[in-house]
């Protein structure tokens, strides 16, 4: 059956039609992948790309500039994302520039941002440049964590409820305090005192503060020991003094007990004289007084040796002493 002229018209224009769309399509899916303009290669180190494919958009500064071309596993934790960029862009696209991986929207598709750097002097890049990438946490990794903390949340709740169970029992150091009013009663009685010693150890600090400020170390006789070197000096020679009389002391008495017991004992004059009981009692109060005198003066010494000013002095003449006897054993 011959078609009729009509009818190969309107087949014509149909296909005429048909090849116009798919011309339109053909142009606007390479306008899309860049097939017909000028490009340039970037690529981008990323540890995860979180379902990017090739076609996805690339964006610089919110602005559609290239699409995806191709992504490579290097090894087991690197992938290299190759992007197509239109060649315009080449001169506004730093060295420092960050890639990073987002969607379109809350449910649309991967996408790939590019980040302008902060060094405005960092050069144009070029074909086939890397630049830096900057992975984004994930919403699982987000989920998971969130989860995890929840856990972790609701374990120190439940050990929280278990203390303050135990406090509210009676239970612990702390239930005890809290619960038992006589040790509370206690230790705020304890705590009392405490403040009341503290108080009184400060009362006692500036009294004794207060004592010593005081003193003149100018001219009380204190302030003259411990200034003035001079006297100091002439104190220790006074308690030199002092300490040889005792001794001169001590052996014209024992000379003069020998002298009355040969007095008394002996013949002669003197003996003549030592039957005079007078004389005798005289004699004997006479001994009982020195002897009297010379312990008051032995206890003298000996307050004097444990007197803070003085007893350094006699330390210090004790070692000298010790010394002079271990030079004299030594052959």
């Amino acid at each position: 059956m011959r078609k009729t002229v009509k009818e190969k018209l309107n087949l014509g224009v149909f296909v005429t039609v048909g090849l116009l769309i798919f011309i339109v399509a053909i142009y606007l899916i390479g306008q899309r992948q860049n097939l017909f303009a000028k490009s340039f290669s970037l690529n981008s180190n990323f540890t995860n790309v979180n379902g990017l494919i090739p076609g996805n958009n690339v964006r610089y500064s919110g602005i559609n500039v290239g699409t995806v071309k191709r992504i490579s596993m290097v090894n087991d934790s690197v992938i290299t994302v190759q992007m197509v960029i239109e060649e315009q862009m080449i001169h506004h696209i730093k060295t420092d520039a960050i890639a990073t991986i987002g969607s379109d929207g809350l449910v649309g598709n991967m996408i790939v941002n590019i980040l302008p750097g902060n060094n405005p002097l960092s050069p144009p890049v070029k074909d086939g440049d890397h630049i830096s990438s900057y992975t984004k946490i994930r919403t699982d990794d987000i989920l998971n964590t969130l989860s995890s903390t929840n856990e972790n949340a609701a374990l120190l709740i439940s050990k929280l409820l278990n203390i303050a169970n135990d406090i509210t029992d009676g239970k612990g150091t702390l239930g005890m305090l809290i619960n038992d009013t006589i040790m509370a009663q206690n230790l705020k009685e304890t705590t009392l005192y405490l403040k009341r010693t503290s108080i009184e150890a400060n009362n006692s600090m500036k009294d004794l503060n207060d004592m010593i400020n005081q003193i003149n170390l100018e001219t009380s006789v204190a302030g003259v020991l411990l200034n003035d070197s001079v006297q100091g000096q002439k104190i220790k020679q006074i308690i030199a003094n002092l300490e040889t009389t005792s001794v001169e002391i001590k052996s014209t008495l024992d000379q003069l007990n020998s002298t009355i017991e040969q007095i008394r004992t002996g013949d002669g004059a003197i003996n003549y004289l030592s039957t005079d009981k007078a004389l005798v009692e005289q004699l004997e109060s006479i001994m009982e007084n020195i002897e009297e005198g010379t312990d008051k003066f032995n206890q003298n010494m000996e307050a004097l040796k444990h007197n803070p000013l003085t007893r350094g002095y006699f330390r210090k003449l004790e070692k000298e002493a010790r010394k002079q006897e271990k030079k004299q054993e030594v052959p």
